[in-house]
C-alpha cells in the first residue's frame, strides 16, 4: 500500500497529476484501505476485479490474498505505473482498457480475462475497488444482471451513489440500482469516508459499501433480462400510475401484454406509483410476464 506521498512521487515521476476528468481521487488512509480489504474476506482461489486501480495501491493488498487480480485503468500512463510496480507479481493482469464497452455491457477483454481466470481458479468472484465515480452505477448494474456477475462488490463510491444503493421504497434516491442490488442479495453500508481521506480531495463524503449476492434471492427471477426491462420501464416512469407507465411501448414490453389481467395476478394495485413497489413486487411482476 502506499501514503499519499509515495503517490504524489509516482505521478511526478511521470510527470502527470491526478486527472479531474477521469474522477481521479486516490484512497491514502491505510488503516481503510485495510479495512476494504479485510471486509471483502478474500481467499486463495477467489478472482479480484479491481477497476480504477490508479498506482497499484489497493492492487498490493489484493494480489497478496488472491488467487488472481484483473485490474483496469484507463489512464495509460497510471496503468503502466502499475506495471512497473508490480513487475514480479505472477497473480496479476492489468488492463488499460475502459471497462465498459458500453453503458449495458463489460468491456469484452476483460469479460474474457475473467472467463480465462475461473478455468484455473473456482473461487468466488469478486469487485474490490476504490471506484471511479463515472463507472459506479453501471458496472454495479452490469456486475448484477451478468452475464458476468460478481458474488460479492466491496466497493468505495460517492455518498450519494451509496445512498441510492441502499434507498427503501418511495424515497428519493430509491431506484434502478436499489432495485437490483435489493433482488439479488443483500447490502451493507461499512463507513462513510470523508473527503479527508482521499488525495485530492473530492467535494463530497464517500462511504465504503458491501454486497453479496444471494443464490436464494437470484433464483425467484425467473428470467433476469426481463426483469431488468421491467425494472427499466417502469422505473424511468417512476411518479406516473402503473397503469399509465404500462401504455407505454419500451422494448415491446408493451405490445401483446394484459397488463390488468398481470396487476390482478399480481394483486399489485394499477394505481400505484412504480416507486413505491419493493423489489419483490418487481420480482413477482416480471415472472408473470
Amino acid at each position: 500500500m502506499q501514503t499519499k506521498h509515495q503517490i504524489q512521487n509516482l505521478l511526478t515521476s511521470a510527470g502527470v497529476r491526478p486527472n479531474k476528468r477521469l474522477g481521479q481521487h486516490f484512497l491514502i488512509d491505510l488503516n481503510l484501505m485495510r479495512l476494504l480489504v479485510d471486509s471483502a474476506d478474500i481467499q486463495s482461489d477467489d478472482i479480484v476485479l479491481e477497476v480504477g486501480c490508479g498506482t497499484g495501491s489497493l492492487t498490493e493488498a489484493l494480489v497478496q490474498k488472491a488467487g488472481k487480480v484483473i485490474a483496469v485503468e484507463l489512464d495509460y500512463t497510471l496503468a503502466d505505473i502499475v506495471k512497473t510496480q508490480l513487475s514480479n507479481t505472477d497473480n496479476l493482469e492489468i488492463f488499460n482498457v475502459d471497462i465498459l464497452k458500453n453503458k449495458n455491457t463489460l468491456n469484452d477483454t476483460i469479460i474474457n480475462a475473467i472467463e480465462s481466470a475461473k478455468k484455473q481458479h473456482k473461487g468466488h468472484l469478486l469487485l474490490v475497488s476504490n471506484l471511479p465515480y463515472n463507472v459506479a452505477c453501471p458496472l454495479m448494474m452490469n456486475l448484477i444482471t451478468g452475464p458476468t456477475t460478481a458474488d460479492r462488490m466491496y466497493v468505495t463510491v460517492q455518498k450519494e451513489v451509496a445512498s441510492r444503493m441502499t434507498a427503501a421504497p418511495g424515497t428519493h434516491d430509491y431506484g434502478k440500482l436499489s432495485i437490483l442490488l435489493d433482488a439479488t442479495g443483500e447490502i451493507k453500508k461499512i463507513r462513510i469516508l470523508k473527503p479527508t481521506v482521499f488525495w485530492p480531495q473530492p467535494q463530497v463524503d464517500s462511504a465504503m459499501i458491501g454486497f453479496i449476492r444471494k443464490q436464494e434471492k437470484v433464483s425467484q427471477i425467473g428470467n433476469m433480462g426481463n426483469f431488468d426491462r421491467i425494472v427499466n420501464l417502469f422505473m424511468g416512469h417512476r411518479r406516473k400510475t402503473l397503469l399509465a407507465t404500462s401504455k407505454l411501448e419500451h422494448d415491446g414490453l408493451a405490445k401483446g401484454i394484459n397488463w390488468p389481467e398481470i396487476f390482478e395476478r399480481c394483486h399489485i394495485n394499477p394505481s400505484k406509483r412504480p416507486e413505491n413497489l419493493t423489489s419483490e413486487e418487481y420480482v413477482t411482476f416480471s415472472n408473470a410476464i
